[in-house]
């Protein structure tokens, strides 16, 4: 007679949770959708029910007050999350955002943004790197804002636009930004920017082919005291 063996006991395995497989596709609770140039993503005054991950493009955003001045507030690309507001209990949008370039973005809704900032790590410590990052800028855009001169101001958002330091997301060439929105994110008139503009240009700072092209000897200029 054979003697019973003992039953292995089954060990559930769990699945590895993969970020950046979860954040470029779609899913539960969560859409890619594709936004044309110029295209509205959300308005000033909608309800907040999602947050948006920039896969491709890049979004503008835009507030205006109540006598219809509109305002140039950040310009995100690839790899930044916009709409994150509602996850603060933010209930309806402060600002607009729209695409600036065709644009893909990961629509996922606020429960599902918040169960996934719960349950997995990697994921919080990315969105939370982000955050800390987004309000770094914002508290150096302050400082550029009080301090340097337009002409600085304008150096720096280009090279912020071409993802400057970021070597794995660097976008040499930016799809076209008016002259007006850079007045805008500047702080300026358009006549100043287009100024400058020619005077990066014949420094060899930029250059028109296909697109604004950012070269990297444009950090003299915010460097310069």
């Amino acid at each position: 007679m054979v003697p019973n063996r003992p039953k292995r006991a089954k060990v559930a395995s769990k699945v590895l949770f993969n970020t950046q497989q979860f954040l470029d596709s779609a899913g539960v609770a969560r859409k890619v959708a594709e936004f044309k140039k110029k295209e509205t993503i959300f308005s000033q005054g909608d309800a907040c029910r999602s947050v948006f991950y920039i896969q491709k493009g890049g979004v503008r955003l835009s507030v205006v007050n109540e006598s219809g001045k509109e305002a140039v507030v950040a310009v995100l690309g690839p790899g930044d999350f916009v709409g994150e507001g509602c996850l603060a209990g933010q209930p309806i949008r402060i600002g607009t955002a729209t695409a600036v370039a065709p644009t893909t973005a990961l629509v996922i809704e606020k429960s599902e943004m918040v169960r996934v900032l719960h349950a997995e790590h990697e994921f919080s410590d990315r969105f939370i790197t982000f955050m800390l990052a987004r309000n770094i800028r914002i508290e150096e855009d302050l400082v550029d804002q009080l301090f340097n001169s337009s002409e600085k101001r304008l150096a720096r958002t280009l090279l912020l636009l071409a993802r400057y330091g970021k070597e794995d997301k660097l976008q040499r060439v930016l799809p076209r930004v008016s002259q007006e929105m850079l007045a805008e994110m500047v702080g300026t008139t358009r006549s100043r920017v287009n100024f400058f503009m020619n005077k990066f240009r014949k420094l060899g700072f930029i250059k028109y082919n296909g697109g604004l092209q950012i070269d990297n000897s444009l950090l003299s200029v915010v460097l310069h005291e």
